[in-house]
């Protein structure tokens, strides 16, 4: 699992990479600093695990996370998540790595459904998460507009075996 202490500055550059270079993230600026102690707040206080990946030096390859789908109560059992290799570290099989663990951590957590929402053109990112048993549930056209040009932005779906119970309320 990730720490604030020891991954914010790496998850940061992770993040900002995307944000200023892709259209992973459908943001306009760099993240701050300050904006990591929030984002690892949330993660603490909902339960939602951050997930990394560390060479055998410790150096942050690639993390994942989970977090609430929507803020409604009837939506408990779904969390979308999203995952992140850094750029020299792709291709290598790393974001399958990560998967795999929050889907193993979203089952244990008694989730249903894991949800990603993908830009329309990451084919990397969408072939693995077929690969994973993803399907896809449909796509939001023009849902943001990033480089001059409108973004596309697909969800992605799993639906996992738990939880046994389910209850209302």
């Amino acid at each position: 699992m990730c720490s604030y202490q020891k991954h914010a500055d790496k998850i940061l550059d992770i993040f900002n990479d995307e944000i200023l270079n892709s259209t992973a993230l459908y943001e306009y600026k760099p993240r701050t600093p300050e904006s990591m102690v929030s984002w690892f707040r949330a993660k603490q206080e909902g339960n939602f695990p951050v997930i990394g990946l560390e060479d055998e030096g410790g150096e942050l390859l690639g993390f994942g996370s989970y977090g609430t789908f929507r803020e409604w109560p009837a939506y408990k059992y779904s969390v979308e998540h999203s995952v992140y290799v850094r750029k020299d570290q792709r291709e290598k099989g790393f974001g399958l790595l990560i998967m795999n663990n929050m889907i193993e951590n979203a089952r244990s957590q008694g989730y249903h459904v894991l949800i990603g929402g993908i830009d329309e053109s990451n084919m990397a990112s969408i072939y693995m998460h077929t690969k994973l048993g993803f399907v896809h549930a449909g796509t939001i056209k023009h849902a943001a507009f990033k480089f001059g040009r409108w973004l596309n932005l697909s969800f992605y779906q799993l639906i996992l075996d738990t939880p046994e119970n389910p209850v209302d309320g």
